[in-house]
Parts: structure tokens; C-alpha cells; sequence
């Protein structure tokens, strides 16, 4: 890599991708076809082959071509997704395969390959990214950027939805407009509403005089809702209300105020799972959802590191050259690494290693495998009560060290964790933490 600053670089326009068929051979819905390179299959209106099986839930089956097969991931339907007597959660299967969704089988079959569009450039505004997968991501958001359709962004913490949401507002007609952040997993529930609609004077004890909501601060623009599977479920009607209406009404208000405001919302979850388990409502997720993006982890695109690198280094003022600062068998060792964090753990350890003058040591949150005497004293015990007292230790330690990482932060905490924030909040309960 080169210690230069770099220019825009153009490349190659298209790539080739896999496709599956998957066709329903058996059950009411007997010859429905869908082809492509991924989809999801159930009953909900949006699903690209949608069923009409009242044993398949609305959000069943997910399908994507890959190389080397077929990757299947059940939603967390109600009856499961079986390959003869086995239940299938998630895995890659050989074209061929037929799973049984309730009482329909599906015959999984290889596409004929297809072409996709790529961003010619390594960047389109604060993304970075020469992998085929950020181009075509980048390729996505161009062409999104041209609608006001809401868009919903999907990956793992740390892979920077915010800057895809910047993105599509920077290259949108609503650019000159506002761009308002909403953190919907950072407030508490008694807040949220404040902090989407405001209130008036006197509408809740504190309320001292009228406060203007983000739905109001973002009109002509964008607001983006990040964790938006956080938001209570009392506080989805009222959204869905606002995004149906284009209107809504301050806490505590009478009066109607009309907005035009693009909504990005993002997620670290698969919302459909959600929508199945009854914790998120359908008719928000199809009004969030008219178009899914994803956003590839950093450990699927290893190859845009050393650009990473560079941007964040230029980013910090830095103008020694990446080489006089990170050596090649550390650049290396930082293409193999894992990176859990994602581009937020990669951008720390770059900030990090400007303030050390060398690069720091990577983070490695893997414990090594216990040791069969670290579970002698539990085979004393009846199963039951060792499994119990085992779960036990292990919550009390896995809750401190997550509080402690999270600063004490519960909303954060639970997203760090995965898991709802009443869980939590239980769990903390239980073990005095709390």
C-alpha cells in the first residue's frame, strides 16, 4: 500500500452472482417459483415467495446462492423448517435439497449465475471499501438516495449504519435538509416519545416549557432511528401512526403537526424473527422495510483494511504514511484478525496507535477452553442442581464484565449482549447487580 494520499480509484462496473430456485412441489401453493440470488419465503406480503400455508409463518425461511451451495436461516418460525426428520435452524445445503415449511415441502435448485451493478469508486461519501461487497452496497445507496422511500439498514454493531445513513442522505435530493440521529436503545421508554414528537409545557413533571421532537427538527431532511428494534412496543403505534399520516401531536399537545421527514432506521437484529416472535409490529416493519440493506461485518471484506487504515488516518491529521506507523507483518496480522468491534473496533485501534506512537496490542475477547478440573466440584452434585449452580456463576461474572464494559449503561449493555432489555434488567434483578 502505497504511503501516499490516494485518489478515487474506478473499477470494474459488475460481478457475476449465483442464484437459487426455490419452488414449492408440494402443498397448497404447489408450483409457486421464485429465483434470485437471496430472498426470504413465508406468508407476509413481502416475502419473495410468498405462501399462503397457514403452517408457514409470516416471515418462515431465508435463502441466498453462495458458491459452494445454498445457505438457509429459519426466522424463528412456529413449526420449523425440516430436512426429513431434521430440524434445521441455519446452514448451507447442496441444490437438491427439499425442506418441509409446515405443510409445504420447497425443492431448492441452482440459478442460472446473473450480474450485478458495483460502484465504480472506493468511496462514496464517508464509506470506504474496494471489496466487491461494500461497491455494490455503495451501488445500492445511489440508487436509493433518488427515492424517499424508507430504507432500513441491517448488520452487526460497529459496521457503520450511520455512515451508510449519512450516505444516503448526502447523495439524496433532501442533502441541503437536516440529518437527525435518533438512538432509540440509549433512552429510556418514557422518554423515546419526547425525543420523537417533544411535548408541550407542563405535559410530565420536568417539562418546563415546550420542546420541539427530532420528527420536527428533521423535516425536509432524514431521521435516522438507529436500534430501532429497541423501541417499545407501546411507542411502534405511535410511529407507525407518524409515518402513515405524515403527522403526529406533541406529548401532551391537541394540535396535528405535518412533517416531511425521509426515515433510515437501523438494526443490529433481523427484524422479521422479531415480527414472528410478536415483540415488533408487521405493519412498521413493511413501513421501515420498503428497502433492506446489509451491511457486510469486517471480517467478510479483509481486503479493505489498509484503506480503512488510511482514512482513518487521514481523517485524524496524519501525514506520515501508514508504513512509518504500522509495519507490514502488522498490517498482516491485521487482515487475519477477526475484528468483533468491526470498522468501530478498527478505527479505535488506529486512534489508539497515533496516541502510543506504535501500534497496541488487538484485543482478544476469546477465553481459553476450561479445563475439566474447573468443573470438579460441580460432578458431586445431582445434574440439575450442577447445571443450575454452573448457569449461575457463569451469569453472575458474564453481567459484571458486561455492565463493566458498558460503563454501567443497561441500554447499552443489552445491545452489547443481544438480548431485550427487560432480560436484562431481569437477570441484574436476580443477581443483586442491579
Amino acid at each position: 500500500m502505497s504511503d501516499r494520499k490516494t485518489a478515487a480509484v474506478k473499477m470494474p462496473a459488475a460481478m457475476p452472482v449465483h442464484t437459487v430456485v426455490a419452488r414449492v412441489v408440494d402443498g397448497v401453493d404447489r408450483d409457486a417459483t421464485w429465483t434470485g440470488e437471496r430472498g426470504s419465503i413465508g406468508t407476509a406480503k413481502d416475502n419473495d415467495l410468498v405462501l399462503s400455508d397457514p403452517t408457514v409463518s409470516g416471515y418462515h425461511l431465508r435463502v441466498a446462492a453462495e458458491k459452494g451451495g445454498i445457505r438457509v436461516s429459519d426466522f424463528g418460525s412456529t413449526n420449523g423448517t425440516f430436512l426429513g426428520d431434521a430440524r434445521v435452524d441455519a446452514g448451507l445445503v447442496p441444490p437438491g435439497t427439499r425442506l418441509r415449511l409446515g405443510r409445504t415441502l420447497v425443492a431448492l435448485a441452482a440459478g442460472e449465475p446473473t450480474t450485478v451493478e458495483l460502484h465504480e469508486a472506493d468511496r462514496l461519501g464517508e464509506l470506504r471499501g474496494r471489496t466487491r461487497a461494500v461497491r455494490r452496497l455503495m451501488q445500492d445507496v445511489s440508487r436509493v438516495a433518488r427515492s424517499h422511500v424508507a430504507v432500513l439498514l441491517v448488520g452487526e454493531s460497529g459496521t457503520g449504519k450511520e455512515l451508510v445513513a449519512r450516505a444516503i442522505h448526502s447523495q439524496s435530493p433532501r442533502a441541503s435538509g437536516p440529518f437527525v440521529t435518533i438512538d432509540c436503545g440509549s433512552l429510556t421508554p418514557s422518554l423515546v416519545a419526547s425525543e420523537l414528537f417533544g411535548h408541550e409545557q407542563g405535559a410530565f413533571t420536568g417539562a418546563s416549557r415546550t420542546r420541539r421532537g427530532a420528527f420536527e427538527h428533521a423535516d425536509g431532511g432524514t431521521l435516522f432511528l438507529d436500534e430501532i428494534g429497541e423501541l417499545p412496543p407501546e411507542l411502534q403505534t405511535s410511529l407507525l401512526g407518524a409515518l402513515e399520516r405524515r403527522k403526529f401531536t406533541r406529548v401532551g399537545g391537541h394540535d396535528e403537526i405535518t412533517v416531511d421527514v425521509r426515515v433510515v432506521a437501523a438494526t443490529n437484529r433481523d427484524l422479521r424473527t422479531e415480527v414472528n416472535a410478536g415483540s415488533f409490529r408487521l405493519d412498521l416493519y413493511y413501513r421501515l422495510a420498503v428497502v433492506t440493506l446489509e451491511i457486510p461485518p469486517l471480517r467478510d471484506r479483509p481486503e479493505d483494511i489498509p484503506l480503512l487504515i488510511e482514512h482513518f488516518l487521514e481523517a485524524e491529521g496524519y501525514t506520515g504514511g501508514v508504513r512509518s506507523l504500522i509495519p507490514a507483518e502488522t498490517l498482516a496480522e491485521l487482515v487475519r484478525h477477526r475484528w468483533p468491534g468491526n470498522v468501530r473496533e478498527l478505527r479505535n485501534f488506529v486512534q489508539a496507535t497515533l496516541a502510543m506512537g506504535e501500534p497496541v496490542a488487538l484485543r482478544d475477547d476469546a477465553e481459553p477452553p476450561a479445563s475439566p478440573e474447573a468443573f470438579a466440584r460441580f460432578t458431586a452434585l445431582p445434574y440439575a442442581q450442577a447445571r443450575s449452580a454452573l448457569l449461575g456463576e457463569f451469569e453472575a461474572v458474564y453481567l459484571e464484565r458486561l455492565l463493566t464494559k458498558s460503563d454501567g449503561n443497561v441500554a447499552q449493555a443489552a445491545r452489547h449482549a443481544e438480548m431485550a432489555r427487560s432480560h436484562l434488567n431481569e437477570l441484574l434483578r436476580r443477581h443483586k447487580l442491579r
